[in-house]
């Protein structure tokens, strides 16, 4: 498969790909990207950790400050405590509040 195709079905699954939680996968907030794939995240309950971007999505999609991600814990890490695993968009964030994922009470406003 080509590099261009590649970025191609990264990109649209990340665009227009369906959104659902699994068990140990939770809502984050980015705060700042710390470089080197990693981004400085803030959790629901107001924790701030970093996060790693695998790479599936380097030089295919980017995320900047304010934007909303699906990460997943990562057991073995001491100062990166999760991978990301979706890039949220504002549609989907729209059927994440539909499906009652989404908490309105949580500190990612």
């Amino acid at each position: 498969m080509s590099e261009a195709t590649k970025r191609k079905i990264v990109t649209q699954e990340v665009v227009h790909g369906e959104v659902s939680l699994s068990k140990n996968q939770y809502i984050v907030k980015v705060l700042e990207s710390k470089g080197n794939n990693l981004h400085l995240v803030e959790e629901e309950s107001g924790h701030v950790t970093l996060s790693s971007m695998p790479p599936k999505f380097r030089k295919n999609v980017w995320i900047k400050r304010g934007d909303y991600l699906i990460v997943e814990g990562i057991k073995e890490g001491k100062k990166v405590t999760c991978e990301m695993v979706h890039i949220l968009y504002p549609p989907q964030i729209e059927d994440l509040k539909s499906e009652n994922v989404w908490h309105s009470t949580s500190t990612l406003k």
